[in-house]
């Protein structure tokens, strides 16, 4: 190892020494040395831009800077932004304003970007805005709010935001986050910014073999490293060695054998974590190799290996067939019949934060893990399992969390740093580089589907057949539930009397597959707006048409057979993008590019539906100094839920949005408020918040009442204050005094959504989009320059947070569409760096017309439906129909990408 060299810098203002050798990097100083954890770590390799600070007033990736090049820098990070007077920076003000932090974690790199931008361009042009944020990477908002936010401190033109219903005293008002001057000050805590006196650091071997039989595994050169505090394989583990978020099939650590090449042999827990890592490379593994499996119809061949050995269904690990009508007779009756098969590629979730957490046992042997799971509950339980302890002895605290889109359903370190302090009582803090999380986590399931379909002369759906098959990789996860979804809405939001699907997740040696937002509708969906496409076309009518034809409505049914009787706005979203559309001329052909629309609807579920216990707790309490605090159990990813119960309780009780704090995910403060999966926060955790403030309500109009000298039911609660027709009191009084009486003002609601039968729904959002894409015939790149998209929401609690949620999934819908591919050989991972990932770029943002529907759904809080799916569903088949209307040319497997594209556009060139 080289030598420690003292390098001196003026970090923020402020001259400081560090003794550091020269090739570490500026990031790992500001970090690890100086504690200045604004600067994130999404990569090490600088390709996201979430470490960016200003050096000598320039910006720098700083995981790029070795300290030989920073000694004497000045350096500016987050957290010394801010106006001498300690408000915000205009730039993260702005932020704010626009809803342009979400998950929050690559924030500040951006902000700094930003500020060095406005410092050396005032007015900046869209074009120059690009390229100052050309390092930067967002999962979450899909840069256009980024944009909007250099716009406004530049005093630039900005669009006027979606139109709401008449807001009420809070909710559908446009407000900022609570959470969100942390996160744009630096001051906000992920995981990995967690910092204990004596803690240890935890890295995990994993296989380098997709398939095999574990004959040996020799720790003992690892555990006689000075400075290794242990090794644990899993012979070390206390209860149980399996875990899983559904199905209890995924080895901890691996005792027979390993099936994908993201499996965990050994954890090594050491005082360093460079010393781990070297740890690491002193374990002996030796294998007896096995047949691959590396693709879903391979694994449901005859003779095909056993991934898991022993289970009466083989390598299939779910089949759902879903009958509705006769569907022979169906296609008797068609004017027409198509058979075409799409497939849909691995994609990865690429959420800006890698997984990371921290274990701290306490002097009784409690065990607290910090962490940033999306069912934080469920994380405790398999803590616990696997530890051989009861549940109340692990505590789940969730911290910030840096974007999740499903992938963080899994567990991920939490039960590996848990083992860790428990063998060793100290801390044990751990964290995934970029390359382990590509090569561990679960990604978007690999689909191979094939529909026919049938339709009458006029476009009438009569008949639908669909096979499904889904690549789940080596694990269960959450394949089932996802597959399910796949099958349920295998007719895209359209009423087909007659159907049958069958579908097959499939167990092979590839990568695990799991919750992805859309959750398999995203796959099917795809295939059905382009298989409509293409019907359309056989029959001679316009896309338009055929959707109008059959799109669901009231007194309609799902393919599921659930009959629609209320909260469905689809009719109106097809509409406005169709009369939107109908008002931009597009000029067909200029040159070498080629312009077109393409169209494309969807719907999403809202809740876990088919008879699923679907629940949600939250405690809301008042203070004698006016504030409310919300407590729920829910995990937030960044989809802005702190925002929507904050708004929902200053609604309820009349308290300003400003002094409601929302506590979240807490296992030992809050009520389990389940799975952040399914679009369903809003819904039930909404909900028992919404019921709870009113019980809340009722609780205190006693008091009132007596204080008021009114009636119970005359009070009305608003503006800090309780009304009666003659007088008032303030709300903190009328608690102070409730209190004093020893009524605390304090209720908790447990929410029950409604029971559904099997394959149906308490809700469904609803989604209409147009695309207009740019095709380069000559080098196969295609540009999407504009996207309209409707929405039926139901509700719009937080039109905000709506409208980045929707521009953040057309980013995602764009990405899966064009360039995106998780890519596999031979069970081996070849997309191993983010950069490799092929995520949209801020210079790919199209123009976005957003339209909220506001169609209520009865139980929904206020109406509200989720959102956070439904809009990541149709963008990628408008794309895909937007470019066969533009060259010809139809995507069946996706991506479209330029090379194929290319190559597609030679062998049959473009008129």
């Amino acid at each position: 190892m080289d030598p420690a060299t003292t390098y001196t810098l003026i970090v923020n203002g402020r001259p400081c020494e560090v003794a550091v050798t020269p090739k570490t990097t500026l990031m790992q100083v500001l970090r690890e040395q100086l504690h200045l954890t604004g600067t994130k770590d999404g990569c090490s390799t600088g390709h996201c831009g979430s470490c960016m600070v200003l050096k000598d007033g320039e910006p720098v990736r700083s995981c790029l800077v070795p300290m030989r090049r920073a000694d004497n820098a000045t350096i500016t990070t987050i957290e010394g932004v801010r106006q001498p007077d300690g408000s915000l920076h205009p730039v993260q003000q702005a932020y704010l304003d626009q809803g342009a932090t979400q998950c929050g974690f690559c924030t500040p790199g951006f902000i700094m970007s930003s500020i060095a931008l406005l410092a050396q361009k005032p007015e900046p042009t869209l074009e120059e805005i690009y390229a100052a944020h050309r390092w930067n990477v967002c999962r979450c908002t899909g840069y256009n709010a980024i944009i909007r936010a250099v716009q406004q401190v530049a005093g630039q033109p900005l669009p006027p935001p979606p139109p709401v219903k008449a807001p009420l005293q809070v909710v559908s008002q446009y407000v900022p986050r609570p959470d969100g001057e942390a996160k744009v000050d630096g001051t906000g805590r992920y995981a990995a910014d967690l910092f204990v006196e004596g803690m240890l650091h935890a890295k995990t071997l994993r296989s380098s073999e997709a398939h095999a039989r574990i004959v040996q595994i020799d720790v003992t050169a690892a555990r006689n490293l000075p400075g290794v505090v242990a090794v644990l394989t899993a012979d070390d583990i206390p209860g149980r060695k399996d875990c899983g978020v559904h199905e209890i099939d995924w080895p901890v650590l691996c005792y027979d054998k390993v099936r994908y090449v993201g499996d965990a042999l050994a954890l090594v827990i050491a005082e360093s974590e460079a010393v781990a890592e070297a740890a690491l490379g002193l374990i002996d593994v030796t294998y007896e190799p096995l047949p691959l499996v590396t693709g879903p119809k391979e694994a449901a061949a005859p003779g095909a290996p056993q991934i898991h050995e022993g289970r009466a269904q083989g390598n299939v690990l779910a089949h759902y067939n879903l009958e509705l009508g006769d569907v022979e007779a169906g296609f008797v009756a068609a004017d027409l019949i198509v058979e075409r098969e799409y497939r849909t590629q691995t994609v990865e979730h690429a959420f800006i934060e890698p997984e990371a957490g921290l274990a701290a046992p306490d002097a009784n042997g409690r065990i607290t893990v910090y962490g940033g799971g999306q069912i934080p509950f469920n994380d405790r339980k398999q803590i616990a399992a696997t530890l051989n302890l009861p549940e109340e002895r692990i505590r789940v605290v969730n911290c910030l969390i840096g974007g999740a889109f499903g992938g963080k359903e899994d567990v991920s370190v939490q039960i590996l740093a848990a083992l860790g302090a428990q063998a060793t009582g100290r801390p044990v803090k751990m964290v995934f580089s970029r390359e382990e999380s590509l090569r561990v986590h679960p990604k978007r399931h690999a689909t191979i589907i094939r529909m026919k379909t049938g339709a009458k002369h006029d476009g009438t759906l009569v008949a639908h057949e669909v096979e499904i098959y889904g690549d789940g990789g080596a694990y269960a996860s959450l394949s089932g539930h996802v597959m399910l979804r796949a099958t349920t809405h295998a007719a895209g939001p359209y009423e087909v009397a007659n159907a049958r699907v069958n579908t097959y997740a499939m167990y092979t040696n590839n990568v695990p597959s799991g919750a992805f937002r859309g959750f398999g509708v995203t796959q099917s969906g795809f295939a059905m707006e382009c298989q409509l496409d293409v019907l359309a076309e056989e029959l001679g009518l316009a896309p338009l048409e055929i959707r109008r034809k059959n799109i669901l409505a009231y007194g309609k049914q799902t393919l599921a057979g659930q009959v629609l009787t209320e909260s469905c706005g689809l009719g109106e979203c097809l509409e406005l993008v169709a009369a939107e559309v109908a008002r931009r001329p597009v000029v067909a052909s200029d040159g070498d590019k080629r312009r077109a629309w393409g169209l494309a609807c969807a719907y999403k579920n809202t809740g876990y539906g088919s008879g699923a216990y679907d629940a949600a707790g939250a405690e809301v309490e008042l203070f004698a100094d006016g504030r409310a605090i919300v407590r729920a159990g829910a995990a937030e990813i960044g989809q802005g839920l702190p925002t929507v119960l904050a708004q929902i309780a200053a609604e309820e009780l009349g308290v300003p949005y400003n002094q409601v704090e929302v506590l979240l995910a807490d296992t030992d403060l809050t009520p389990d408020g389940q799975a952040t999966t399914a679009s369903r926060q809003t819904y039930v955790t909404g909900n028992a918040v919404r019921h709870a403030c009113q019980e809340l309500r009722t609780l205190l109009r006693g008091t009132a009442a007596e204080m008021l000298d009114a009636a119970p039911d005359s009070l009305i609660f608003a503006e800090g204050c309780v009304r009666s027709s003659t007088s008032s009191a303030p709300l903190s009084e009328v608690v102070r005094v409730a209190r004093h009486e020893g009524r605390t003002p304090k209720v908790a609601y447990q929410y029950v959504a409604p029971k559904v039968a099997q394959y149906q729904h308490v809700a469904f959002g609803f989604a209409a989009q147009a695309v207009l894409v740019e095709v380069d015939i000559k080098t196969g790149e295609t540009r999407v320059l504009d996207v309209i998209a409707a929405s039926d929401v139901g509700r719009a609690i937080n039109p905000l947070g709506l409208q980045g949620q929707i521009e953040g999934s057309i980013s995602m819908g764009l990405g899966m569409a064009l360039q995106e591919n998780f890519i596999m050989e031979a069970g081996q991972v070849k997309t191993d760096t983010l950069h490799k990932c092929k995520l949209p770029q801020i210079n790919q943002t199209p123009n976005v017309t957003l339209f909220f529907v506001e169609d209520e759904t009865q139980e929904g809080p206020y109406g509200a439906k989720g959102v956070g799916e439904l809009n990541s569903i149709p963008t990628a088949p408008a794309i895909i129909n937007a470019i066969y209307n533009a060259t010809g040319i139809r995507c069946y497997s996706l991506p479209a990408h330029k090379t194929w594209l290319k190559a597609a556009l030679a062998a049959t060139p473009c008129p």
